[in-house]
């Protein structure tokens, strides 16, 4: 619905092996926006990423997520929460050894009793529904082949084939084309924008491609050294506020 808000980040702070990996977060994030999180290598965009789905915990702040309260919510409500947010990865974390339809089912997981998710490893279960989920994504003549046997593209389609089986209110694609060449990013930024309109799902992604996320993102959420430093519509951002993005410091930093 136009207007609820699905992430809401007061103060958020992660650290990490003795290291603030992310410093004072405020963000809000409302249904149907597309996001795109942008920064240099170690500015914190996954551990955002992962704060958003709940794999991992802030150490300081509140982060709520659909309505829920990481903080307070129970195990049970957090679970639910997670069920509804759908997680592309950069290096896909599919298993290279089972095929395409265990792979996708594997999105299900969360919502099965553990019973089916073990028998489906032999038997699997819902296959129309999984291959519904690869032709939506192009490949629906992949279901039964070995996903190690796939293309690097084919691959992050069947992971996003996992994600729309979740039939997630929020998707987040943490660097989904950077492993991919550009032709295959764009296909697959494309894929991403398509389901989001399809689906009325909100899209928050993390790039590198500046020309990605300027040129077909809603909004930039600007981040360096763990802070946001910028957060702004994508027709407002200024030459000047990419540059002290990107800048690098005397000292080597970035």
């Amino acid at each position: 619905m136009a207007g609820d808000r699905v992430f809401e980040l007061r103060r958020a702070s992660v650290r990490l092996g003795g290291v603030d990996v992310l410093s004072d977060i405020d963000l809000e994030i409302e249904a149907g926006e597309r996001v795109a999180l942008i920064g240099p290598s170690g500015a914190g965009k996954t551990s955002l990423i992962r704060l958003l789905n709940g794999t991992v915990a802030a150490t300081g702040g509140r982060v709520r997520a659909l309505g829920c309260d990481y903080r307070v919510a129970s195990t049970r409500k957090i679970r639910a929460a997670r069920r509804r947010i759908g997680t592309v990865h950069q290096h896909f974390d599919l298993v290279a050894q089972l095929r395409a339809v265990h792979n996708v089912n594997a999105g299900r997981l969360g919502a099965w009793p553990f019973w089916k998710a073990a028998l489906s490893l032999a038997r699997p279960f819902e296959v129309a529904s999984a291959e519904a989920a690869l032709r939506r994504v192009g490949i629906g003549d992949k279901l039964r082949e070995r996903t190690g046997d796939l293309s690097g593209g084919e691959q992050q389609r069947v992971a996003i084939a996992r994600v729309l089986v979740q039939e997630p209110r929020v998707i987040l694609a943490d660097e989904p084309i950077a492993s991919l060449d550009p032709a295959r990013g764009r296909e697959v930024v494309d894929l991403l924008f398509a389901i989001s309109d399809e689906t009325r799902t909100t899209l928050v992604a993390s790039l590198h491609d500046l020309d990605i996320a300027l040129g077909r993102f809603d909004r930039v959420v600007g981040l360096r050294s763990g802070r946001v430093v910028v957060d702004t519509s994508t027709a407002d951002v200024r030459a000047a506020d990419v540059a002290e993005l990107f800048r690098t410091d005397r000292d080597g930093s970035s």
